[in-house]
C-alpha cells in the first residue's frame, strides 16, 4: 500500500506539471513552472535511489528468524530444518491422523494347500501388494537389467550402473549354482528390498508362503544393528515396518491335498510344480520342518504375534467364503481412503450393467415359460379336441347300432304296406290322398 502510495503522488506531481504548459499563444508563469519542476526532480530522485533500494531489499532471499518470538514463546520445532529433509516424518503424521496405515500380511501353509488363492481374495478386498518369490525375482532381475541396458557413461550415475551389474551377476550365478532357485542370503535380500519399497510401506502387503524357515525369517525382519552398553552391536528384535501384524497359517490333511492335486489341470500341475514325485516330495519338507522346536510360527509367536489357524477341508464356495470372512474379522476393516472416482464409476457401471444382465435374462425366462404355457395349452386343446371328436364317433356308431332293430322292422313290416298304398292312390288319384291311404290300408 505504500509502494501504491508514492506511485500515486508521483502520477499526481506529473499530471500537475503537464497541466502548467499552456496552450499556444499564451504566457508561462516562469515562477510557478520552476518551482513544480524543482519539486519533481528532488521527488524524482528520492524515488529511484531510496524507495526502489527498499523495494529490492524486500525481494532478497534470506531466511529470516522471529527472535523476539522464539525468546517469548517456548515453541519445539519438529520439521526445523524444512519440509524436503523430514518428508518421511510429514507422510507418517499425515497417515497416522487419517488413518492410513497399511496392512502387512503374511499366508503360510503346505503346498496345494490354496495359498495363492487366499492372497489374491485378500489383495482385492484390502487393495494390498501381492508378494510372491516367483514374482518378485523376475521383477528385481528384470529392473537390474533395465538400469544396466539404459545407463549413461557420461552421466553421475555410473556407480549406480556397476553396482546394479554386480548384483545382477550375483543373482545369476546363485541360480546356475542352484539349479534355477537362489541361495537364502540372496532370496532374503530381494523380498526384504521389495518389502521396503514404497508401495509396500505405504499401502501394505501379503507375503504369499514366505519365510519357510525360521532363520529366513529372523533374517528378513530383523531390524538394523545398534551399538548397546553391554557390549558390541546386536541385531534388534525385529523391524517394525515390514513384519506382518497378521499371520495365516493354513493347513489340511495330506489324503485332501494329494487329491486336490490329482484333481488339479495338467496346465496347473505344471505351472505349480505339482509332479506327483515333486509334490510329495515338497509336502514331506514341509511337514518335517514344521515339526522342529524352531519353525516360522515360532518366531512370530516370540514377537507375539499370534497366528491364526485355518483348516481347510472342502473347495466348495461356501467354505471359501466363512473362510474369507474370519480373515476379515481378523484383520478388520480396510484403512485406505476407498474406491477412487474411476473405481466409483466402474462399480456402478458393472452394477448397471450386471441389473441389465438380470433383466433381460429374467424377460427371457418369462418369454420362455409364456411359449411353453401357450404351446401347453395348444397341445391340451388338441388332445381335447381329438377326444371330443371320439366321443362323437363313438355315440353315432351307437346311435347307428341301436337303429338297426327299427330299421328293419320298418323295411319288414312297414314300408311294404305303404308302398303299395302309395301305389293304389297313385293311380286313384283320390281328393284326400291321406284318407284313401288310410281307408285302404288297414295297416297304416
Amino acid at each position: 500500500m505504500e509502494l501504491y502510495g508514492e506511485l500515486s503522488r508521483w502520477s499526481v506531481l506529473w499530471s500537475q506539471l503537464v497541466s502548467m504548459l499552456p496552450p499556444s499563444g499564451q504566457k508561462v508563469d516562469l515562477n510557478q513552472r520552476d518551482r513544480r519542476e524543482e519539486e519533481f526532480k528532488n521527488y524524482y530522485y528520492y524515488f529511484c535511489f531510496y524507495k526502489i533500494m527498499e523495494i529490492e531489499s524486500m525481494m532478497v532471499n534470506l531466511r529470516m528468524e522471529g527472535v523476539y518470538l522464539k525468546e517469548l514463546l517456548s515453541i519445539n520445532w519438529l520439521c526445523e530444518s524444512g519440509l524436503v529433509d523430514n518428508i518421511e516424518l510429514v507422510v507418517e503424521e499425515y497417515r497416522q491422523t487419517r488413518g492410513l496405515l497399511p496392512i502387512r500380511l503374511c499366508v503360510l501353509g503346505p503346498p496345494a494347500v490354496g495359498k495363492s488363492t487366499v492372497t489374491k481374495q485378500i489383495c482385492e478386498h484390502y487393495k494390498l501388494h501381492h508378494i510372491t518369490l516367483k514374482e518378485t525375482i523376475s521383477e528385481t532381475i528384470t529392473q537390474l537389467e533395465d538400469t544396466v541396458m539404459n545407463a549413461d557413461p557420461e552421466a553421475d550415475n555410473e556407480d549406480s550402473a556397476a553396482e546394479a551389474q554386480e548384483q545382477l551377476n550375483s543373482l545369476k550365478d546363485s541360480m546356475e549354482q542352484n539349479g534355477g532357485l537362489l541361495d537364502d542370503q540372496l532370496l532374503v535380500k530381494v523380498i526384504k528390498d521389495k518389502l521396503m519399497s514404497n508401495p509396500c510401506r505405504n499401502q501394505g502387503f501379503v507375503l504369499d508362503g514366505f519365510p519357510k524357515t525360521y532363520d529366513q525369517a529372523k533374517e528378513l525382519f530383523s531390524g538394523e544393528e545398534h551399538e548397546s552398553e553391554d557390549g558390541p552391536s546386536q541385531i534388534s528384535s525385529y523391524s517394525k515396518k515390514i513384519t506382518p501384524e497378521f499371520v495365516m497359517c493354513l493347513d489340511a490333511s495330506d489324503a485332501f491335498l494329494k487329491d486336490r492335486v490329482m484333481n488339479l489341470p495338467e496346465r496347473l500341475v505344471q505351472e505349480h510344480s505339482y509332479e506327483q514325485e515333486h509334490f510329495l516330495q515338497r509336502l514331506a519338507r514341509y511337514r518335517e520342518k514344521n515339526t522342529e522346536d524352531e519353525t516360522v510360527i515360532n518366531y512370530f509367536d516370540e514377537l507375539d504375534i499370534t497366528p491364526l489357524y485355518l483348516e481347510i477341508t472342502s473347495s466348495d464356495e461356501p467354505d471359501c467364503l466363512l473362510l474369507m470372512q474370519k480373515i476379515c474379522d481378523t484383520v478388520g476393516k480396510p484403512r485406505n481412503y476407498g474406491p477412487s472416482s474411476q473405481e466409483v464409476e466402474e462399480e456402478a457401471r458393472r452394477k448397471t450393467e450386471e441389473k441389465m444382465r438380470k433383466e433381460a435374462q429374467e424377460r427371457a425366462q418369462e418369454e420362455q415359460k409364456e411359449e411353453e404355457e401357450t404351446r401347453q395349452r395348444a397341445a391340451r386343446w388338441e388332445e381335447w379336441t381329438k377326444g371330443l371328436e371320439e366321443v362323437r364317433r363313438q355315440e353315432e356308431e351307437l346311435l347307428e347300432a341301436q337303429s338297426v332293430p327299427m330299421r328293419n322292422y320298418l323295411m319288414e313290416q312297414v314300408m311294404p304296406t305303404v308302398t303299395q298304398g302309395l301305389i293304389e292312390c297313385c293311380m286313384a288319384h283320390p281328393q284326400d290322398p291321406v284318407d284313401f291311404l288310410v281307408l285302404h290300408s288297414p295297416m297304416v
